[in-house]
């Protein structure tokens, strides 16, 4: 990648992978194509999950609620996780076989209590930013490449958002897993293609 590339590794932390709290199927599989492009891009961004306890996209903090179920929230429909990717716990660290040398930047999200955050430059209100677009800007980056999980929510609201800041965007799904919640693999393939972003 030239300097005006970045690749952004989207959220490979334990919980996400095979025996956490929110595992995806096969997730662990992503880490070594995952560290083979980061040891080949100059510029790469970690995001990270990051929730306190008392989270409100965990189902257990809503009396009567189930983990998968839908809510509206302030900001629109919210999906109720399993607690997951909590403050300070073995779970939101990243996999240990992730080379996080290679990152010059970690963008934590979800830290908000009232507020989720799938994409790693704004907060599911679409507004919150993140800081990372500045950062990127300020490096000069035009293209970027995005790989981790979950392929259907982070990396997926990840790559929609690059897409409508102008970023030129690349997804490699090798180097992606995906929850597959009632067909949302399928759908978000589907809107990025029709975005117009790249998704090898």
């Amino acid at each position: 990648m030239t300097s005006t590339s970045a690749l952004l590794v989207i959220d490979v932390q334990n919980d996400f992978c095979e025996g956490g709290a929110l595992e995806v199927a096969s997730g662990s599989e992503v880490i070594a194509p995952i560290n083979d492009m980061m040891e080949a891009s100059e510029i790469v961004v970690l995001s990270q999950d990051w929730h306190p306890d008392n989270h409100r996209s965990f189902a257990q903090n809503h009396e009567n609620c189930v983990p998968y179920e839908v809510m509206t929230m302030p900001y629109g429909p919210q999906v109720l996780w399993p607690k997951h990717c909590v403050v300070e716990t073995k779970g939101a660290e990243f996999h240990p076989n992730l080379k996080t040398g290679f990152a010059q930047m970690v963008v934590r999200k979800g830290f908000r209590t009232e507020i989720d955050s799938y994409s790693a430059f704004f907060e599911n209100d679409k507004t919150t930013a993140t800081g990372l677009d500045g950062y990127l800007k300020s490096r000069s980056v035009k293209r970027v490449t995005l790989a981790g999980l979950a392929l259907d929510f982070c990396v997926f609201y990840s790559a929609m958002d690059a897409q409508a800041l102008g970023y030129e965007v690349v997804v490699e799904t090798e180097a992606c897993r995906a929850i597959d919640l009632d067909g949302s693999l399928e759908a978000a393939l589907i809107a990025m293609k029709n975005a117009g972003i790249r998704v090898k």
